[in-house]
C-alpha cells in the first residue's frame, strides 16, 4: 500500500517525562526546514475524552487550539517549534476512541458483531491516525504515542501500529523509540540495560523500531552505540545521542548534528538535498542566550507549584524576552499567599504583574489584592481569562464602590455580578466542552493600547471559559474610566478592558499565550514585556 504521506511513530521506553514531544516537534521542525508539510499528532492512553477536566496538577496545562479542542499540551509545543494551528484531529485519547466505537456499536453499524479491541478499537486508532494524511496537505505525519512501552492501557496504541507498520509498509512507515540511558555515578558510566529490555518489550508487541533516540547526561560514545544497535536489530547510524539542553529551542540543532533528519529520510526513501534552513531559529538562539537586558516579572496564579500548569505563558514571554532583547525572569506567586497586609513586601520588586488564569473561588482574593497594588502603583499588568475578571471585580469595588461586586462563578448570590454566565450555559451541567472555546473574532477601537499592540481592528483569538463581563454595567465602567477596547462583533461581548491613565493596564477575557510562537511571539506579551522593562 502506498501513499503521498509518510508516517513516523514516535514511543517511548524505560521511563515517562523523557520528551516525546519535543523530540517529535524537533524532527519536524527539521522536515520543515527542509521544505516539506508536516503535522504532529499526540495520541494519549487515558479514558478521559480530553483533558478539559482534568486538574492541571494532574495533566499539566490544557492547550486550546482554533477549532475548540481541548488538548495535550504537547500540542502548544508543535505549534510553537512549526508555527502552524493544530486542530481536534491532532490530540486523541483513549476516552474519544472508546466513545466513538460505542457509538457506532449503539447505532447499530458493527452488524451484531462482537466489538473487540481487535480489530474494532484498532481500526478506528489507525483512522483517526491516518485521518490527518487523508487531508492532502502534509507529507509527513508525526504520531506521538503518550505513555511508555509496556504501559497496559498504551496497548491497543502499540498494536495499531503493529499493524500500520506491516499495511504501510517500510517505505511509508518509521517507528522511532525515545529511551533513557541512565548515568550510574559510582562506576561512572551510561547503562544500556533499560534500553535493551525497553525494544525486547517493544519486540514481543511485534514492533522493530527503526530509529533510536537515547536520552543521556552524558556523550554516548561508539562503542556504547555499537552495543545498542547489535543488541536492539537497528543500524549504529540510526542510534541518536539526546543529551539534556538547557532549553528546548536547542533540541532541533542537537537533532541536526545527530542527522536525525537524514537518517530518516533516508529510511523513507527520500534523497538528501542541502541542509535545513533554520537560520532564523538559530538567530532567534543567539538572542535567547544573549540578552542585553533582564526584567523581573510576576506571574500571580493558583497552580504554580506545577509550573506545567502555565506552560504557554511560561514559552510566551521566552519568545516576548527575545524580541526586546531581554531575558524575562519569572517569579512564581501562589496567589493564596498574598494579602492585603503582605502585598507590598511580596510584590515589592517586580516591574510587571502578570494574573494567570484559572478556574474556582480559591485564591481569588490574591490575585485581587495583586490586581489593586498593580493598579494603584502604575505597574505594567495583564490579566488573562480569569485575571481579566479579577480586574473587573477589582475596578468595581475599588473605583465603582460596588463593595460587593463579584463573579456569580465565586459568589452566585452577589448583588453586583459584574462576570456572570453566559445566557446559553446557564442549563448545562455538563462540564466537559461546555465553555466558550477555540478561536472568536474581536474588533478593537481605534486609539486604544490595545490597537496599538495588534494594530489592528479586527483580530481573532482562542478562548476557555464560560463566564463574561456583565454588559449591564458598561456604563459605569466606561464612566469611571475603563476603556471596554475589545468586544465581540457577533456576541457583543467584552474581551478586552484596559485603563488609558495607567502605564499599561490591560485585561483580556481570551488566552494570548496559546497562539505565541518562536517565529510569531505575541504582541501582547512583547508589548507587556517592553512596558515593564520601561517600569521605573
Amino acid at each position: 500500500m502506498s501513499t503521498n504521506t509518510k508516517y513516523i511513530f514516535v514511543t517511548g521506553g524505560v521511563t515517562s517525562s523523557l520528551g516525546k514531544g519535543i523530540i517529535s516537534a524537533s524532527l519536524a521542525k527539521l522536515l520543515q526546514a527542509r521544505g516539506y508539510t508536516v503535522t504532529i499528532q499526540k495520541l494519549d492512553p487515558y479514558i478521559n475524552v480530553d483533558p478539559g477536566t482534568l486538574n492541571p496538577y494532574e495533566h499539566g496545562e490544557c492547550y486550546v487550539t482554533d477549532d475548540g479542542a481541548e488538548t495535550d499540551l504537547d500540542l502548544g509545543h508543535y505549534e510553537r517549534f512549526l508555527n502552524v494551528p493544530t486542530s481536534q484531529a491532532n490530540n486523541v485519547t483513549t476516552g474519544r476512541i472508546y466513545q466513538s466505537v460505542i457509538e457506532k456499536e449503539r447505532k447499530g453499524e458493527f452488524l451484531g458483531k462482537t466489538v473487540q479491541v481487535i480489530p474494532h478499537i484498532t481500526d478506528e486508532i489507525k483512522n483517526r491516525i491516518k485521518q490527518l494524511g487523508k487531508t492532502g496537505k502534509y507529507q509527513f505525519v508525526i504520531t506521538e504515542i503518550g505513555g511508555t512501552v509496556g504501559d497496559i492501557e498504551s496497548l491497543p496504541y502499540i498494536e495499531a501500529v503493529r499493524q500500520l507498520k506491516w499495511e504501510l509498509g517500510h517505505n511509508d512507515c518509521l517507528v522511532i523509540h525515545l529511551t533513557l540511558l541512565p548515568y550510574l555515578s559510582t562506576s561512572g558510566e551510561l547503562k544500556t540495560k533499560p534500553t535493551q529490555h525497553s525494544v525486547k518489550l517493544l519486540l514481543e508487541y511485534g514492533v522493530q523500531p527503526d530509529v533510536l533516540v537515547c536520552r543521556a547526561e552524558h556523550a554516548i560514545n561508539k562503542d556504547i552505540r555499537r552495543k545498542i544497535a547489535l543488541f536492539c536489530n537497528v543500524a549504529a547510524d540510526a542510534v541518536i545521542e539526546a543529551l539534556d539542553a538547557s532549553t528546548i529551542y536547542e533540541v532541533p540543532l542537537l537533532m541536526e548534528k545527530e542527522k536525525l533528519d537524514v537518517i530518516v529520510l533516508k529510511k523513507l526513501g527520500f534523497s538528501i538535498d542541502g541542509e535545513p534552513e533554520l537560520t532564523k531559529w538559530k538567530s532567534f538562539l543567539q538572542r535567547l542566550h544573549n540578552p542585553s537586558n533582564e526584567v523581573k516579572i510576576g506571574l500571580i496564579g493558583k497552580y504554580v507549584e506545577l509550573k506545567d500548569s502555565y506552560k504557554s505563558i511560561a514559552e510566551a514571554f521566552i519568545h516576548a524576552g527575545v524580541v526586546n532583547d531581554c531575558k524575562v525572569k519569572l517569579e512564581w506567586i501562589h496567589s493564596e499567599s498574598l494579602t492585603e497586609e503582605n502585598i507590598k513586601e511580596k510584590l515589592k520588586d517586580l516591574k510587571g504583574i502578570l494574573v494567570a488564569p484559572g478556574f474556582g473561588n480559591r485564591g481569588i482574593d490574591g490575585k485581587i489584592a495583586a490586581i489593586k497594588y498593580a493598579r494603584e502603583n502604575k505597574i505594567p499588568f495583564l490579566g488573562i481569562c480569569l485575571g481579566m475578571q479579577c480586574a473587573v471585580i477589582e475596578f468595581a469595588r475599588h473605583v465603582l464602590g460596588l463593595k460587593d461586586a463579584h463573579s456569580r462563578e465565586m459568589n452566585p448570590a452577589t448583588n453586583s455580578p459584574v462576570i456572570d454566565l453566559l445566557e446559553a450555559q446557564k442549563n448545562i451541567s455538563h462540564m466537559g466542552g461546555t465553555m466558550r472555546l477555540g478561536a472568536y473574532p474581536c474588533h478593537v477601537e481605534e486609539g486604544t493600547l490595545a490597537y496599538n499592540i495588534y494594530h489592528s481592528k479586527d483580530i481573532t483569538e482562542r478562548h476557555r471559559h464560560r463566564y463574561e463581563f456583565n454588559n449591564d454595567y458598561t456604563k459605569e465602567f466606561k464612566e469611571a474610566g475603563m476603556v471596554l477596547s475589545g468586544v465581540n462583533p457577533d456576541a457583543g461581548l467584552v474581551e478586552i478592558v484596559e485603563i488609558p491613565t495607567h502605564p499599561f493596564f490591560i485585561g483580556v477575557q481570551f488566552h494570548p499565550e496559546y497562539k505565541s510562537t518562536v517565529e510569531n511571539p505575541h504582541p501582547l506579551f512583547v508589548g507587556f514585556v517592553k512596558a515593564s522593562m520601561a517600569a521605573r
